[in-house]
């Protein structure tokens, strides 16, 4: 039942307002002893030429909604109290009903959406900074596709540029074979940061550099072999944390796909006599947009990034013809992504406006902020790994007898380092502390999946249950909060879609466990001599359950039956 629909259409009627206008006007109060749903009379002082809280009580007086227990006037607002147990019975019966599917719905119409995210350097270290792309885009990717839209996950990997010049100019000068026969991105590494120590004292290696690019863009067998096997071992690295994580993707279109189609884009921009020379190199001008030029060629006539991004939002727009095309890449090339789609107007390309740059701030392990150049880096691989290691100690310190301790400190590990990702404001900076990563008691994927499991226990005590509910019994505070917050759970994934933040589900999947904790803290369930009342609430531990479960799929994350 739409609640907030059924009480807009008894105002639209009392008042002579639009449906839709009512609709957006109504309020979820701050505290749950002022309603359920608030209507503030202001916006009708002007029309109806009275203050605001006569408006209230003459509404009060003519207004009778079945669904509604009680209507109070406060300050110039319509409280709305909704009858519990009609509201109990129907969100904790429809939840169990479509189980994994409840909070889903299809606004997507399967319209295509891109979502490019991860996107990490070939033959550099996977690490702890590619999370938040890898993370926050994934999640998109599920929260979208709850959402009905078809959604294709885009891993753009870095496999193309002036990099890859300077790391055969350091493979030619000091790699060690067997180093990069065992351990090859860091090998890699060693030699990609040597490179930049070198070219301080030498800085015509940059200019070799630049060179094997250019032979690489042409084709030049030597280049071509050696970018290939590079690419190659590093895939084999980062496709192993890809597994550990459970990610997958659709298209590994990375920026070298496009290097024989940037030709014809590059020829489209002169053609539309755009393309202008400034200082040796070829740019569009983007003084309207009051943001720097945006450079399309090099004066070498080597390409870069936005050369090839432009191909790419192209060719996605050719085959795919999305509805929204995301680039889940850090805040700092907020610039970059404005270039690109200035110029895509600029080229008459109307869908550049479906084309969205979802940023996010950086990591830092303790007050260090991560270069891969000078080596400060932490391997993502490591840093799961430490967190499987110390989830494996928790275990044993408080539950020793666990079954398939090693599965469980997995998903909790892993679960734990996504959460910490996607608990905060994608675009507020990141900072790393064990205590609270791993915290029982705190804002956690531990203290969220200890609740579910805390439920899952409950429910395989209570074993096979089938007493009739009685719903009208479910009174109390918390279960009256706990039954409303599950309620919102598809009206938190639409928010978390309009601002393509997925921490909106996160912060909603811990308030849903600590309202679900309150209750079990609260109100006895399994010694009821009320059978009725028993069920009621055994049924809304079960809806509980499947709510946080579904919540931390949308974000990558495993639930544990047991902890």
């Amino acid at each position: 039942m739409d609640y907030k629909n059924i009480l807009a259409k008894n105002l639209s009627e009392k008042t002579g307002l639009n449906l839709e206008e009512i609709e957006g006007f109504i309020e979820i109060p701050p505290k749950s002893d002022m309603g359920d749903f608030a209507f503030p009379c202001f916006r009708l002082a002007k029309t109806m030429k009275k203050a605001p809280n006569l408006i209230a009580e003459e509404l009060k007086s003519t207004l009778n909604i079945d669904c509604v227990e009680r209507i109070e006037s406060l300050g110039g607002y319509l409280n709305f109290f909704i009858a519990k147990g009609n509201f109990s019975k129907e969100v904790i019966e429809k939840v169990i009903s479509e189980k994994e599917k409840y909070g889903s719905c299809n606004i997507g119409d399967n319209k295509n959406v891109i979502v490019e995210y991860s996107s990490p350097n070939i033959a550099k270290p996977f690490h702890v900074g590619h999370l938040c792309s890898t993370a926050i885009g994934n999640s998109l990717y599920k929260i979208l596709s709850f959402a009905g839209y078809n959604t294709i996950g885009i891993n753009h990997l870095g496999d193309w540029g002036t990099q890859f010049g300077k790391l055969i100019v350091a493979y030619e000068r000091w790699v060690d074979e067997k180093a990069l026969e065992n351990e090859p991105i860091k090998e890699l590494l060693r030699i990609y940061i040597k490179f930049h120590d070198e070219a301080e004292k030498d800085p015509s290696l940059e200019d070799l550099a630049r060179a094997h690019f250019k032979n690489l863009e042409d084709g030049c067998e030597k280049e071509v072999k050696l970018w290939q096997r590079i690419k190659d071992v590093s895939l084999v690295e980062f496709n192993r944390v890809y597994d550990l994580l459970n990610i997958k993707f659709d298209s590994l279109a990375g920026e070298s796909f496009y290097s024989d189609k940037m030709e014809s884009v590059v020829s489209e921009i002169k053609d539309k006599g755009i393309l202008v020379e400034s200082k040796g190199a070829l740019v569009v001008e983007l003084d309207e947009f009051n943001i720097p030029p945006c450079m399309i060629m090099k004066s070498d006539g080597a390409t870069i990034y936005a050369t090839r991004d432009l191909a790419a939002a192209t060719y996605r727009q050719k085959t795919y013809d999305f509805y929204k095309n995301i680039y889940v890449v850090g805040t700092p090339q907020s610039l970059h992504f404005n270039q690109i789609f200035s110029t895509l107007k600029k080229m008459g390309k109307e869908w550049a406006n479906d084309c969205v740059h979802v940023g996010f701030g950086t990591v830092r392990i303790g007050n260090k902020k991560l270069a891969t150049r000078k080596g400060d880096v932490v391997l993502l691989e490591e840093l799961l790994s430490e967190s499987i290691s110390r989830s494996l100690e928790l275990i044993n310190e408080k539950n020793p007898a666990l079954d398939n301790k090693e599965d469980v400190a997995k998903k909790i590990g892993i679960g734990s380092v996504i959460f910490t990702y996607l608990k905060n404001n994608r675009e507020r900076d990141l900072s790393f502390d064990w205590k609270d990563i791993l915290n029982f008691d705190g804002e956690t994927a531990p203290y969220v999946q200890y609740t579910y499991a805390r439920g899952k226990s409950i429910l395989k005590k209570a074993g096979d249950f089938s007493s009739t509910a009685d719903y009208t019994k479910l009174n109390t505070t918390e279960e009256f909060e706990l039954t409303k917050l599950i309620s919102r759970f598809n009206e938190t994934l639409l928010l978390s879609i309009e601002k393509y933040e997925p921490s909106i589900i996160t912060r909603y999947i811990i308030d849903v466990a600590k309202a679900f904790n309150k209750f079990y803290n609260h109100c006895s369930i399994m010694n009821l001599e009320d059978d009725s009342l028993k069920m009621a609430r055994l049924n809304l531990v079960v809806a509980t359950t499947i709510v946080i479960k579904n919540g931390l799929s949308l974000l990558g994350i495993d639930t544990v039956e047991r902890m």
